[in-house]
């Protein structure tokens, strides 16, 4: 389509094309499925339920059952979660359930253990609460350690780029005003026919960040296009291929139909800022992103996708031949998306505490300052930490009184032979919560907290931490 009008004209393309079809395939962390698995002799009333060690969400009445995709195996966590259960149960692998409940006259028994698949279930419907995201942000990093996030591994000071979404190929950016989509609308949905069945949550039509809400029967789709995932030290989610046709109803349509990859714009967000508000430190267009490498601040960096273009591809190659096959009728939305939502931000009513809150002024000295004035500083100020710097306030390293206590006894005189050079660092709108977990996961106790310029502002101490919490 997008060819075509280039090559010709919108009225060519009008008058030729029927219908254009779309695909995205990428994780849809906000995704589930809705089971019903009978009622056992006796029956029970199930209060908790694990499937193969994922425990599972119980939303109402005796044996009706959600699997979310992001809820994690208490056996092998990070590696095994409700994405994958989903994906086994559609490959047809048989699973474990356990279930347990307190008991009452009409569901007498508290516990059962049993082995099921997905054709001993009565329902084993996909209901994606939020899924097919018009575009994502860019995520970079700033900060001197590697991140792990919903948008993959970030490695420091911006060495790295992450994106996600179908671009040009994506449902949603192909019908903006959503003329063609909503409740109703037939989709294709993992492999199978499935239906939006409203907007999804978090929909903010106006930035072109739309999403929908999606059911479809898991007991007819394909593990080729559902598929459970694992983001290292983040947690499990679930791929989902999903496409919707557009009917050609109006030029309006040609023209949203040939949107171009370059056409589409989003921020370069550091994530290094664990805030609601990150900054943006630039744009960037999806040409770009899929060409592999993009310019960050100045240098050029490789950028890499979480979705598969290639997937997207056979999405909507795979509805088109449905379509040319009669296999797969259009259908007119009951209701169309609406466009006049707004995605608000949690309504908070205690206080968050900040790296900014607690911080320090650092004690600070440089590396050809001899050992005995940095033991007299440590003495004077009473600290135990004292942050190298260099002419500029530039962070350099970080000494301990352990480290010139054992320098000391060795009889060096050199700083430069004590110094740590691998400084886990913070910044002033860090979360308190953040920077705490940070000085656990490395078995330090304190951060020195930078500005964007790596200059020293000053430190926080798990004393400091202790401190305010304390109060």
């Amino acid at each position: 389509m997008k060819k075509l009008v280039e090559s010709s004209s919108v009225e060519v393309a009008l008058k030729e094309v029927d219908v254009v079809t779309t695909g995205t395939f990428g994780a849809m962390c906000s995704s589930g499925a809705l089971i019903n698995v009978g009622h056992s002799d006796p029956p029970i009333k199930i209060q908790r339920a694990w499937i193969n060690d994922v425990e599972i969400c119980h939303p109402g009445a005796a044996v009706d059952l959600f699997i979310g995709a992001t809820q994690m195996s208490e056996k092998e966590p990070f590696e095994y979660g409700g994405g994958h259960l989903i994906e086994d149960l559609i490959r047809g692998k048989e699973v474990e359930l356990r279930a347990t409940a307190y008991g009452t006259d009409c569901y007498p028994r508290t516990q059962i253990k049993t082995n099921i698949t997905k054709d001993d279930l009565n329902q084993f419907f996909l209901l994606n609460f939020r899924n097919c995201y018009q575009r994502y942000v860019c995520a970079v990093n700033s900060l001197d350690q590697t991140l792990y996030t919903y948008m993959g591994k970030l490695l420091p000071r911006f060495r790295n780029a992450n994106f996600s979404g179908a671009g040009e190929l994506n449902p949603l950016m192909n019908d903006i005003n959503y003329e063609t989509i909503g409740l109703g609308t037939r989709i294709f949905l993992g492999g199978a026919q499935g239906y939006v069945i409203g907007e999804g949550t978090q929909h903010d039509p106006k930035n072109r960040f739309g999403t929908i809400m999606v059911k479809g029967n898991c007991k007819k789709m394909s593990s080729e296009f559902i598929e459970g995932a694992s983001f290292t030290n983040y947690g499990t989610t679930l791929y989902v291929g999903l496409g919707i046709p557009i009917p050609i109803l109006n030029k309006d349509l040609v023209k949203k139909t040939a949107i171009r990859d370059e056409e589409i714009y989003t921020d370069i967000v550091d994530y290094g800022v664990p805030r609601r508000a990150r900054p943006k430190i630039g744009k960037v267009n999806y040409k770009d992103l899929k060409s592999g490498s993009i310019k960050v601040n100045g240098q050029r960096v490789r950028v890499s996708s979480l979705s598969s273009f290639e997937k997207a591809q056979k999405v909507s190659e795979l509805l088109k031949l449905w379509i040319e096959n009669q296999d797969f009728y259009l259908t007119n939305p009951v209701e169309r998306l609406p466009f006049d939502t707004v995605f608000k931000p949690m309504k908070q009513t205690e206080e968050t505490f900040f790296v900014s809150n607690v911080m320090n002024p650092a004690i600070t000295c440089t590396e050809d300052e001899e050992i005995q004035l940095i033991a007299n500083r440590i003495v004077t100020k009473s600290v135990n930490h004292i942050v190298v710097v260099d002419e500029n306030n530039k962070l350099r390293g970080i000494v301990t009184s352990w480290d010139i206590t054992k320098a000391m006894a060795e009889r060096k005189n050199k700083l430069s032979s004590v110094v740590s050079r691998r400084v886990i660092t913070t910044k002033p709108e860090e979360p308190l919560e953040t920077a705490s977990r940070k000085m656990a996961q490395h078995n330090i106790s304190a951060l020195p907290v930078l500005n964007r310029e790596r200059k020293v502002l000053g430190i926080v101490t798990a004393e400091d931490v202790s401190r305010l919490l304390g109060k």
